[in-house]
């Protein structure tokens, strides 16, 4: 299937590993021009071998900027002015008792969740309006919804996503622009390695697994974690032109963990 997207200028931020990395590699493979986002020149260049590796043919670049605060925002604007597809998928999460998350826990996890993705989409917005294209996606995840008791504040977060994708869309309304969020399930991803030894699955990966799913996220489809891949799928088909019916929604790719049917 021919998404449309080749040679449309696609930022992905925190895409040097997990579903940021799947999501510029999918990209990269439809034929974008695709800008890796990492913190270190170290993972940048790594993830873009990578890319170059798996497709001989990639337009594939990077910029090294921790984007969680607003000074490394400016330097990804700054070396980038314009993009056709911004995907905010950089994220940071951490399991803590709702009574030991201090006010800069909770204020340093919407700055770098929520404003990351509101000072990047109000810099980009201003060329997609000018083109009449463009695509705005927040990865967020089923914990908007399913607000997690082992980490409020990321579910907090992950809520705010969801409601700033839907207010800029229908600030765009009318145009050819579309802004969604996509709700990611529990995924196997690089920080997920480090979410099982903060859980306390030292050691037995496959127990801890078969664990998580029967007792903290039992209403699980897929009773596992997700691949990046099968997160990364969902969210380049919204970046593509054939996408252009979805807009202001938030798309789950959870495994069924979210019960509800609207």
């Amino acid at each position: 299937m021919d998404l449309q997207i080749e040679g449309k200028k696609a930022l992905v931020t925190g895409s040097t590993a997990g579903i940021g990395f799947a999501t510029a590699r999918a990209l990269a493979a439809e034929g974008a021009e695709v800008v890796v986002n990492g913190r270190t020149p170290e993972r940048v260049d790594a993830a873009i071998s990578k890319i170059r590796k798996a497709h001989g043919k990639a337009n594939v670049s990077g910029i090294a900027s921790d984007v969680s605060n607003a000074a490394g925002c400016a330097k990804v604007t700054r070396a980038l002015g314009e993009v056709d597809i911004l995907v905010n998928n950089m994220g940071i999460f951490e399991p803590k008792p709702f009574e030991k998350i201090p006010d800069e826990d909770w204020l340093h996890i919407f700055e770098a969740n929520v404003m990351s993705g509101v000072r990047l989409s109000r810099h980009y917005l201003a060329g997609m309006r000018g083109k009449n294209w463009g695509r705005i996606v927040f990865v967020s995840s089923e914990s908007a919804v399913q607000i997690p008791a082992e980490m409020v504040h990321y579910g907090m977060s992950k809520t705010a996503q969801v409601a700033v994708a839907r207010g800029i869309a229908e600030s765009v309304a009318g145009t050819g622009i579309t802004v969604n969020s996509v709700l990611a399930g529990p995924t196997r991803s690089e920080g997920v390695e480090t979410f099982i030894a903060q859980m306390g699955g030292k050691g037995d990966a496959a127990g801890f697994e078969a664990e998580f799913f029967k007792t903290v996220r039992p209403s699980s489809l897929l009773k596992r974690f997700e691949t990046i891949d099968e997160v990364a799928h969902m969210i380049v088909y919204v970046c593509s032109a054939l996408a252009s019916g979805t807009n202001g929604s938030a798309l789950r790719v959870d495994g069924g963990v979210v019960r509800a049917i609207l």
